[in-house]
């Protein structure tokens, strides 16, 4: 707790200083001390008085419950309980965004394994949770793609056998070759045009996934996280499904 509040104070005093330094001097620099953190290092008492209200409320804040689950919510394995609920949420959040704005229904969702930082244990789930799960600021995009080009994302998953968590989607796949690969228990029209959502770190090629470049990118301007919570909110009792959707046979 006192090197948080250490830590706070120094960002407050360099934010301070970045806004109030104009025109910028050169300072000059002597060697001091080093003044080591940790447990002993007291507490500026006057600092944890000023900011003992914003930590109270945003406590208070963070600390709500906004959802339940029976089991615990894990990011482990193909088919992870935790990576399919988020997925499945960023496919409805999509789907609903798509079906005002583009009139479009969203096909399939996907996002990363590395993006869920944590689990969630079983029980009642806090708006902490997401914070700790989601901290980054990643936005849904939807991604339009001609049915074509979706075979260099099902190659992909041959490729990596990444658990990177799909909605409305299966690949199977049989020592890294892609054998089997539906859109909503359907085989992917060539012709066609799908709607994939996914986050914006995603669909700009992060985690590698270069074949979102072939399509054409619509902003919807809506956090994941933000969505996240939403979607738990609207869930006081979470509901995970057991379905298989990415099943790779012989993965090394």
């Amino acid at each position: 707790m006192k090197n948080k509040f250490l830590l706070l104070g120094i960002a407050l005093v360099s934010l301070t200083a970045c806004k109030t330094a104009s025109p910028l001097q050169i300072a000059n620099v002597q060697t001091r001390k080093n003044i080591s953190i940790n447990n002993e290092l007291k507490n500026d008492e006057e600092f944890v008085k000023v900011i003992e209200p914003y930590k109270l409320k945003l406590d208070k804040e963070m600390n709500q419950k906004i959802s339940h689950t029976s089991v615990d919510l894990t990011k482990q394995g193909d088919n992870s309980n935790l990576g399919n609920l988020l997925a499945d949420y960023t496919f409805e959040g999509g789907n609903e965004w798509a079906k005002t704005n583009l009139k479009k229904n969203v096909d399939a969702a996907l996002i990363n394994i590395g993006g869920i930082r944590t689990t969630i244990a079983k029980g009642d789930i806090m708006l902490k949770n997401v914070f700790e799960v989601m901290p980054f600021e990643n936005e849904v995009v939807i991604v339009k793609m001609k049915g074509a080009d979706l075979q260099d994302l099902f190659e992909y998953y041959a490729k990596t056998q990444v658990n990177n968590p799909v909605s409305h989607l299966y690949i199977e796949t049989n020592n890294g070759q892609v054998i089997k690969s539906l859109i909503n228990g359907k085989t992917v029209d060539p012709a066609k045009d799908y709607y994939i959502a996914t986050s914006d770190y995603l669909a700009l090629g992060g985690d590698n996934m270069k074949f979102f470049a072939k399509g054409e990118t619509i902003a919807t301007g809506i956090k994941m996280r933000d969505l996240f919570i939403d979607y738990f909110k609207k869930s006081p009792e979470v509901v995970v499904g057991s379905d298989v959707r990415l099943n790779f046979i012989g993965k090394k």
